[in-house]
C-alpha cells in the first residue's frame, strides 16, 4: 500500500509519474511529506510548477527533509514558490499532527 488518498485515473501519465515518485521516495518520512503533498496539490500545479517539483524530487531525501525542517539552509535552486509551498504544506500537517 502506498498511503495515497488521491486516485491518479483523471491525471495525464507525467502527473501520475510524479504522484507515484512521491509516494515512493526512499524514506518513509519524505513519502509522507511529499506523498501527502502531492495528493492535495499535483492535479493544481501549472507545467512549470510541476517542472520544478520534479525537479526538487531529484534532491537526496535527506538534504530536502533538511531544507523543509530548517536544519540547513535550503540552495538558491531549490528554493522556489514550489518548495515554499510544500514547506507551508508540511508545517500545516505538522500542527495538525499535534
Amino acid at each position: 500500500m502506498t498511503g495515497t488518498t488521491r486516485s491518479s485515473s483523471d491525471l495525464e501519465p507525467r502527473r501520475r509519474k510524479a504522484l507515484f515518485r512521491s509516494w515512493h521516495r526512499g524514506t518513509r518520512e519524505m513519502d509522507l511529506v511529499l506523498g501527502r503533498f502531492a495528493d492535495a496539490e499535483i492535479g493544481s500545479l501549472s507545467d512549470d510548477d510541476l517542472t520544478i517539483y520534479e525537479h526538487l524530487m531529484e534532491a537526496p531525501d535527506r538534504d530536502l527533509f533538511s531544507w523543509l525542517t530548517g536544519t540547513q539552509e535550503t540552495p538558491a535552486n531549490y528554493d522556489t514558490p514550489v518548495f515554499q509551498r510544500i514547506k507551508s504544506f508540511y508545517a500545516l500537517n505538522q500542527m495538525d499532527a499535534s
